[in-house]
């Protein structure tokens, strides 16, 4: 399951989303999430099916690898939509016992498990197609009117895209630990559920080593490169709108406008 974590990752492709300048797709990234807590109606739910099916095909990366990303948040999933379905009060369809099942509750985790699917798949597009120089380019942009209050936009940018290109690096760690483990005699594939997360504690140990280890490389490189801040660097690639990312602004308003309509007027 740790191996199957996609968020992060950088998937080296050639698409109309790839070739996008990173702000747009930041921008439309939160357009989504933003649509995604707006919908409560099936419309909306299809409108937004639409949008993100389109930003799958654009991005040619395989709908497969995409998938793969779910499989580390089963058990949030199925935490969230129990409790929609057994706790919603309303019409009862089923009792089962002290649990019911309500018209209301089973509307509403349904759109809960479609919520975190589609927040999951979204945000990795996102990334599968961004390198993190690009999205530490595009986060200090976007935000670069915050330099007005003195706020440290190019660290907090530096900061994030570390923390996600950290990610993968973790994963591929934490897979070769369990792997030199399990060759010692370790089992992680036994037990309940709580047998399984006191076989984890031994993996923490030599995973936090590891990390505070390239964290610390990673700061020497930096030091030894002579980093010293945002103030006064310039771009090797500056970021440049195109055609194709002005057609995608106005896509993302349309989008917005039709889950808005959906919202407030159905």
């Amino acid at each position: 399951m740790i191996r199957d974590i996609t968020l992060g990752q950088y998937y080296p492709v050639d698409s109309v989303l790839h070739r996008m300048d990173p702000r747009t797709k930041l921008f439309g990234t939160m357009v989504f999430i933003i649509s995604l807590f707006l919908a409560d109606h099936i419309g909306a739910y299809i409108t937004a099916t639409v949008f993100l099916t389109a930003a799958i095909k654009l991005s040619r990366v395989p709908f497969k690898f995409m998938v793969r990303g779910l499989k580390a948040i089963v058990f949030i999933l199925l935490i969230s939509v129990s409790f929609n379905l057994f706790l919603t009060d309303g019409e009862v369809l089923v009792r089962l016992g002290f649990l019911k099942i309500t018209r209301e509750g089973l509307r509403m985790s349904c759109f809960m498990g479609l919520r975190l699917i589609y927040l999951v798949i979204g945000s990795s597009i996102m990334t599968l197609t961004t390198t993190p120089n690009q999205l530490t380019d595009g986060m200090e942009k976007s935000l670069g009117f915050l330099k007005a209050v003195k706020v440290p936009v190019h660290e907090i940018s530096m900061m994030m895209s570390i923390a996600l290109r950290f990610i993968p690096i973790l994963v591929e760690e934490t897979d070769k630990i369990m792997k030199a483990q399990m060759a010692r005699g370790a089992d992680f594939e036994t037990g309940n559920l709580v047998q399984k997360a006191k076989s984890m504690v031994p993996l923490l140990v030599p995973l936090f080593i590891s990390a505070f280890r390239r964290a610390t490389d990673l700061a020497m490189a930096m030091e030894a490169r002579c980093y010293r801040g945002g103030e006064g660097r310039t771009k090797m690639k500056p970021l440049h709108y195109s055609r194709r990312d002005y057609l995608a602004y106005g896509f993302y308003a349309v989008y917005l406008g039709c889950m808005m309509a959906i919202r407030f007027v159905l």
